[in-house]
């Protein structure tokens, strides 16, 4: 729909937007005729808004009518908050959003109001990154809602907020937030050119926007963090970091993002340092058990069986006398039983899920180390790798191990353990050269410093001082 500017009469207005809106059944017109002769023609969608607000709207607007004249009317919507707008495009994207437009005879542009009915759920708990101890409190899908929750946690004066309109049609609109003075500009400016070049109108989640602007659509690692937690956009916007809310999405973006970032949980401040510690290096130890255990299995039954203990040699070649498949499509057969399990539990309802997880993988388990299809050894193994699989606090990123946990697997089974250490050295150069806006994702730099050991592999007791000027290369510090 081209642009078109609006004229002073109300019948060439009118035929500007109406032939884009009123094949909508839902579609509300209505016309009020004043004996001074002023016209005024309204219209909305009725699903879409609050007739009661226009109603009263309508009713201050026209009162003493017969008194009424362009200037007073001028003077009336800016007490109703309405406002003026110059184009049809922008008339009728305003409808399609549910507010209402309001012509008058005489003036070269319509008034939108803010009429608007708004549904929205109630605020809950957190459902994929619960904490034991720490805010209850999780976004919802109406993002005017989510950045008041995080202008309640942050406070800050110099908190900023811009609506990017994007979409071919900028029929919806990205909220970017950050700290003047904390975040780097060109991360800033880098967003908002991201997302101005977004042509795609189909967002119906902030997944679906963090594919258009991210570095490397190629990789399998995430290179945005999603968040479903006020506490966590809170902290990563103290820390110099840019966050981004997309109308109708319970998830923000925050930007730019690391190894580091990814694999951090709020779990990690809101315990005491000792205990957090441990947890998180238990996290970066499941994350090497996760894409490996199975392919050492493999690559040392199949090809260095010299490198086993004599007694352990035995014990595996035992239980697997009587199994007819080669170690690697025994592992592939655990593996794919144990993702339909997981599948399943995620798409079928909450108990039966639950049920379907915890039995199922049991029952499946005994009954193929009964029927000899595999050892008693791979189940133990295939069940320590998803288990450890869990321990990622960031949904995406375990997706990611998950998914290379098979190619490493491949490449044991064809060449041994040299195969699994040109894996593991293909990961880390392409962690290496991976970027998020900017920002090293893997940087040795960053992630292995003396300077920032304090909150890498390990948390450190928190400093009692103000914060320095943080670069956003560097992993967050303890401001959660």
């Amino acid at each position: 729909m081209a642009q078109s500017e609006f004229k002073e009469y109300i019948h060439i207005n009118l035929a500007m937007v109406l032939p884009h809106v009123e094949q909508n059944d839902d579609l509300v017109q209505n016309k009020k005729m004043l004996p001074n002769g002023l016209v005024f023609y309204y219209m909305y969608l009725s699903e879409m808004n609050d007739e009661d607000k226009i109603k009263e709207a309508i009713e201050t607007l026209l009162h003493e009518e017969d008194a009424l004249t362009l200037e007073t009317v001028t003077k009336r919507l800016d007490k109703i908050d309405a406002r003026p707008v110059f184009t049809a495009k922008e008339a009728v994207i305003s409808i399609l959003r549910g507010k209402c437009a309001m012509f008058i005879n005489g003036l070269d542009h319509v008034y939108i109001l803010s009429t608007g009915k708004r549904e929205k759920r109630s605020v809950t708990e957190p459902t994929s990154e619960k904490v034991v101890r720490g805010p209850k409190i999780a976004f919802i899908e109406d993002s005017d809602t989510n950045v008041a929750m995080i202008r309640q946690r942050t406070n800050h004066p110099k908190l900023k907020t811009k609506k990017v309109p994007i979409g071919e049609n900028k029929l919806k609109y990205a909220t970017v937030m950050y700290i003047d003075d904390e975040a780097d500009p060109s991360v800033v400016n880098d967003v908002l050119k991201r997302l101005s070049k977004v042509k795609m109108d189909d967002i119906q989640d902030s997944g679906t926007l963090e594919e258009l602007i991210e570095d490397n659509k190629y990789s399998p690692f995430p290179q945005i963090q999603n968040t479903e937690r006020p506490d966590k956009v809170s902290s990563a916007l103290f820390n110099g970091r840019v966050a981004i809310l997309v109308d109708n999405s319970p998830f923000a973006l925050v930007v730019p993002a690391s190894l580091g970032i990814l694999m951090q949980s709020p779990d990690d401040y809101y315990e005491r340092w000792i205990s957090a510690s441990l947890i998180r290096a238990l996290r970066f130890t499941s994350i090497f058990i996760t894409l490996f255990f199975s392919s050492i299995y493999i690559a040392l039954v199949s090809f260095h069986q010299g490198l086993l203990p004599t007694s352990l040699a035995v014990t595996i070649a035992a239980n697997r006398e009587n199994v007819p498949f080669p170690p690697i499509i025994e592992a592939m057969v655990m593996e794919m039983t144990i993702e339909l399990l997981r599948e399943a539990g995620l798409r079928l309802p909450s108990p039966l899920g639950q049920t379907i997880g915890l039995v199922g993988g049991v029952v499946i388990g005994q009954a193929a180390v009964e029927a000899k299809l595999v050892s008693s050894i791979m189940v133990i193994v295939v069940s320590i790798v998803a288990l450890a699989s869990f321990t990622v606090p960031q949904y995406g990123m375990g997706l990611s191990f998950r998914v290379l946990r098979f190619i490493s697997m491949f490449t044991a089974a064809a060449f041994g353990l040299y195969g699994m250490i040109l894996f593991m050295l293909a990961i880390y150069t392409h962690l290496s050269r991976q970027r998020s806006f900017g920002s090293p994702y893997f940087s040795p730099n960053g992630f292995f410093s003396l300077k920032n050991a304090n909150d890498s592999i390990l948390r450190l007791p928190i400093k009692n001082q103000p914060k320095e000027a943080k670069n956003v290369n560097e992993p967050e510090n303890n401001s959660q």
